[in-house]
């Protein structure tokens, strides 16, 4: 692997390019805080869509192409005289010392709940307001939830056992059966993710990746059905629901 100082001018390189690339390319010239905005979360998606492959490589591409924009990003700042990456680099550097007192301070932390409750007390002293505070309005809703459930365990807002969290889907799903108000309904169905995305953050299971998961998993075999469909001279759209349930058990045998 690189050394420390290898890292230090591959960064201070990094920096040189996009000072470059702010000065003499059209389209990097003639960006903004927020037309970076939609870009970056193209590039988080595809780092995301990398972890969930382990694809290695990809994700090393993916790091970069989001390292571009943060470095972007603080170039914009400097140039507004607000801000500059060495700002960006110090803040966080301070920040990640005072949030770790077990590291550079007399705080004891045994285990990783603790390392957590502390995170969020100290966050109540920088000034926040709320524990809820640091959840940001934009992000996907089951990414959300599992923020917010997270942040409030943090000061111990938490059932105690994963089949206490489960009684609670159970009470959530006799609340939706029993509802026939639509936009009532619709409420409790959302209780009933809510909880159940509870459940499974209790459980040691993350709601978002499983759901990707069968994401890919059902794109997967239904291009699979479209596949032997077409090898048959079948048309989907032609045949009925049991007949499509054929090819789907046949796609499914090429998964194992």
């Amino acid at each position: 692997m690189n050394s420390r100082q290898e890292k230090l001018e591959a960064f201070g390189r990094l920096i040189d390019i996009m000072d470059d690339l702010r000065e003499k390319c059209p389209w990097d010239r003639k960006q903004t805080l927020e037309s970076l905005r939609h870009l970056t979360l193209e590039e988080t998606y595809e780092l995301s869509d990398a972890i969930l492959n382990n694809d290695l490589l990809e994700i090393k591409k993916e790091l970069g192409d989001v390292l571009l924009h943060l470095v972007f990003y603080a170039k914009i700042g400097s140039e507004r005289e607000s801000f500059d990456i060495a700002d960006v680099i110090n803040s966080l550097n301070e920040k990640l010392i005072f949030r770790h007192p077990h590291i550079y301070g007399d705080a004891v932390a045994e285990d990783e709940e603790a390392v957590k409750q502390n995170w969020e007390k100290l966050k109540l002293k920088e000034g926040n307001k709320s524990v809820l505070e640091g959840v940001p309005k934009s992000l996907p809703p089951i990414i959300k939830a599992y923020r917010i459930q997270d942040k409030v365990k943090g000061i111990g807002f938490e059932f105690d056992s994963a089949e206490d969290a489960w009684k609670k889907v159970e009470e959530e799903l006799a609340e939706f059966h029993a509802e026939t108000e639509v936009d009532k309904k619709e409420n409790e169905l959302g209780d009933v993710f809510f909880s159940l995305i509870n459940y499974a953050r209790i459980s040691g299971l993350n709601a978002d990746t499983a759901l990707e998961k069968t994401n890919s998993k059902f794109i997967s075999r239904f291009q699979k059905m479209e596949e032997l469909a077409k090898s048959q001279n079948l048309n989907l759209s032609d045949l009925n629901l049991q007949k499509m349930d054929e090819l789907w058990e046949e796609a499914k045998l090429f998964e194992k």
